[in-house]
């Protein structure tokens, strides 16, 4: 296991400890639950046509935090922060849009899970980088997981992508 996976200090005090709260503990793997979701996303064809990308950085996402409801407490820093749910199903029907998003980064997407206030779909590349879509736009959330669960916990503005 790559030894920053299990450091206490992966993640800012109030981040750990909402990830905790949710039941994540370092060096948590479900890979069997993260290979149904990429079974389960890689069979649906929407109605025309469109079909999910699943790939590493993906998987191994949810194999980590998949399934955890997580629910910042305190104040955000600059916007209010974000509880999320993470499972990649709630992006099953948003195949297209997860395309579309893809072909204009140049990169496959993948869905990751939800912000379960504003039901924006949280999204994740195959170089690992992490996104929002929702009806107001398309949103840069970080490089990695790790700096996009910081900043949406910790309630650091993101970088808009696009125009709503």
């Amino acid at each position: 296991m790559h030894p920053d996976r299990t450091s206490t200090t992966r993640f800012p005090v109030p981040v750990d400890a909402a990830l905790r709260a949710a039941g994540w503990q370092p060096g948590r793997w479900d890979i069997k639950q993260a290979e149904i979701w990429a079974d389960t996303l890689r069979d649906h064809i929407s109605p025309a046509g469109h079909r999910h990308a699943v790939f590493p950085a993906a998987v191994e996402a949810w194999a980590e935090f998949g399934g955890l409801h997580i629910a910042p407490t305190g104040p955000g820093r600059q916007v209010a922060p974000t509880a999320l749910h993470i499972d990649p199903l709630h992006g099953l029907h948003m195949a297209r849009t997860l395309a579309d998003l893809g072909r204009a980064l140049d990169t496959e997407v993948s869905p990751l899970g939800t912000e379960t206030d504003s039901d924006s779909l949280i999204a994740v590349d195959a170089e690992g980088r992490v996104y929002a879509l929702d009806h107001t736009g398309d949103w840069y959330l970080g490089p990695d997981i790790d700096q996009a669960l910081a900043g949406l916990v910790s309630g650091i503005e993101p970088t808009r992508l696009t125009a709503g």
